[in-house]
């Protein structure tokens, strides 16, 4: 077959375009591979000193020499950076950990790691260095950044005032954790002057319904694995691991150390020995001193929980704190939209915090319409909830009662509603509800968490109202469902629904409702099975 002359231009110019291309391509994966030397290169390389951070820069050795770290990795350099994150400006024994571990292993980096600079400044030995989180306008962004500055295959995590007597009391350490292999543990700890000085918890902790859960764990004769710590230890952990966490270093270091790592599925190993020493315990010197550590204390911890997402735990002794809104201050959430509360897109449910307000006001208003004479009915979502639960649906936002509207005189909270609202003496709004025409309790003048009540009336056997919502369940149904009322568990309480709970529910939102859970809206947000 010939060739023309056109077709073997055309031939030519594709094997030039595929060689250009080939050649570009070298070029891009040669650049690709010095762009990875250097980044290599720059977080091995030493940084700028800060004016803030007292001389950040590469951590070095007594001496200012770079130095090989705790056990010696056969010519790989440092194996261990000693990290002391939770002290208190006002009194702290920093300097002294860190001449004690210099002094037993000279060759140790020791880094002091604050949220801003200390005042009064603190007082470090020659081969320590003090790294400031907070950002400076005047430096590079690295300089504030602990994973630039901790260059070791491990870091070990101390508290204030712990000392080192025994120099190999770190290898003991490295030595247990290599020993578990790639399994589930990825932290080692040692108590600090007797194991009854850290407890060690299993926590679980719920996105999901905002919570972390810690119970206490059974110990072992050759130490014991949990999820948390708590109280005075010294923990080992893979440098790799200590900086994948969203927030490596927050405060208060344990609580934030041991919600990310329990997330992770990862377990922490709590040895009987050895036992590290404190000869300044207490730390404080002064009740006022206390006093200030622990009101730090629950403010970090405040602050971490809020930032966590975390609205309430559940401590081991069965007490339980909170971080969420309450009756002085508004609700975890802002208007909803499309039925569906900004929490579900985020794949969590209702704020506990809100469910406890929402259950509080319903035990108050079903008190003063019982006593009141006032016959009232869980309505819609809320007895779905009552059915399925007991309870109010978890992702649910509000609750809703069916009353009978010839019974709204016999209440002096509702019957003078038309002119205005009503705080009552325990601080509940009493008010007509601008939506429609029906009632509104809401937890407090801050809190607008409220009781919905929906007056019905019969009419040829028939239960109606003058006006209607856009609510699929809002519409009218036989009288007979609520000839009798009957009593039924809810939210810790008694309370009345219809007789035939299933025809009901039914007839509101269509067969099968209880035993498919849906969110209000699944076209803007819908509920996974599994996730159930």
């Amino acid at each position: 077959m010939r060739i023309s002359f056109c077709q073997g231009l055309l031939t030519g110019a594709i094997i030039l375009n595929l060689l250009i291309l080939y050649y570009v391509s070298r070029a891009q994966q040669q650049m690709m591979e010095k762009r990875k030397e250097l980044g290599r290169g720059t977080r091995r390389a030493a940084l700028p000193a800060s004016g803030l951070g007292g001389g950040l820069g590469l951590l070095v050795g007594a001496g200012g020499e770079p130095g090989v770290v705790g056990v010696e990795g056969h010519g790989r350099g440092p194996r261990v950076t000693v990290l002391l994150r939770e002290f208190e400006n006002f009194e702290n024994y920093v300097g002294d950990v860190a001449n004690s571990f210099l002094r037993q292993r000279p060759e140790l980096p020791f880094l002091a790691v604050a949220d801003v600079p200390p005042y009064p400044p603190l007082l470090l030995p020659e081969g320590a260095r003090l790294l400031v989180l907070s950002p400076s306008p005047d430096q590079p962004p690295q300089a504030h950044r602990p994973e630039f500055h901790v260059q070791t295959e491990f870091v070990l995590l101390v508290p204030d005032g712990v000392e080192l007597e025994q120099p190999r009391a770190i290898e003991r350490l490295i030595r247990e954790l290599e020993g578990e292999g790639g399994g589930p543990v990825r932290l080692v700890a040692a108590p600090v002057l007797a194991r009854s000085a850290v407890q060690c918890l299993h926590l679980r902790v719920n996105l999901r319904e905002w919570t972390a859960t810690y119970s206490p764990a059974a110990s072992g004769s050759s130490g014991s694995v949990c999820t948390a710590l708590q109280g005075d230890a010294v923990v080992l952990i893979r440098t790799e691991d200590l900086f994948n966490l969203s927030v490596p270093l927050g405060r208060p270091l344990f609580s934030s150390l041991f919600i990310q790592t329990s997330l992770r599925g990862w377990k922490v190993k709590l040895l009987e020995s050895p036992c590290f020493s404190a000869n300044h315990r207490p730390l404080f010197s002064s009740a006022h001193n206390q006093w200030k550590a622990d009101t730090r204390l629950k403010e970090a911890t405040g602050k971490l929980m809020r930032s966590f997402g975390l609205k309430r735990l559940m401590l081991p002794d069965g007490k339980e704190q909170w971080y969420g809104c309450s009756k002085e201050t508004p609700r975890c959430f802002g208007t909803v939209q499309d039925d569906t509360p900004d929490y579900l897109y985020l794949d969590r449910w209702t704020p506990p915090c809100c469910l406890r307000a929402l259950r509080e006001t319903t035990k108050y208003v079903i008190n003063i319409l019982e006593s009141s004479g006032v016959r009232y009915w869980l309505e819609g979502g809320t007895l779905l909830g009552a059915v399925r639960h007991q309870d109010i649906i978890p992702w649910d936002y509000d609750v809703d009662l069916g009353i009978y509207l010839e019974d709204v005189p016999n209440c002096d909270h509702l019957k003078n509603l038309d002119s205005g609202s009503l705080v009552d003496a325990n601080g509940y709004v009493w008010e007509r509800a601008v939506e429609g025409d029906f009632y509104r309790v809401q937890y407090s003048e801050a809190n607008h968490l409220h009781v919905d009540l929906w007056p019905f009336y019969p009419r040829n056997g028939v239960m109606t109202k003058d006006t209607w919502t856009e609510h699929k369940q809002d519409v009218e149904f036989p009288e007979h469902f609520l000839q009798p009322l009957v009593p039924m568990p809810f939210a810790g309480i008694t309370a009345y629904g219809p007789n035939n709970h299933r025809g009901f529910l039914e007839l509101k939102f269509g067969e099968g409702v209880i035993e498919n859970p849906q969110y209000p809206n699944p076209s803007k947000k819908r509920l996974e099975r599994s996730k159930l």
